[in-house]
């Protein structure tokens, strides 16, 4: 199907090549090279952020049901001190992780 009806305004197969063109000449890259595979490294990526903040969620409502509980001062900092702890370590090793899936996806493939 050559052209689309959008908003009144009709738009070719030509007019949106050549405005992919000007975004490839304006630094962009190839946009037609993107391959399945690399939409689908992003989607991964996409889920695997999404899995840390749900994890991440679970966490903060676990350590807010300990301070409501928790019967004093010492108890409380030491709830805080491992939340603390637990938070740079979790996040430090998603970041180790989508590091990893971008190099992935990143990497040239060797033509062969």
């Amino acid at each position: 199907m050559a052209n689309k009806q959008s908003n009144d305004a009709t738009i070719d197969d030509e007019t949106t090549l050549a405005a992919i063109s000007k975004l490839q000449e304006a630094g962009l890259g190839n946009m037609l090279g993107m391959s399945t595979a690399w939409v689908e490294a992003m989607g991964d990526m996409g889920a695997e952020v999404a899995s840390f903040i749900a994890e991440r969620i679970k966490e903060d409502v676990k350590t807010q049901h300990q301070i409501l509980h928790c019967k004093n001062v010492g108890d409380l900092q030491q709830i805080q001190a491992e939340f603390i702890q637990k938070a740079m370590d979790q996040y430090q090793a998603e970041t180790g992780k989508l590091v990893e899936m971008s190099r992935k996806a990143f990497a040239p493939k060797a033509d062969g």
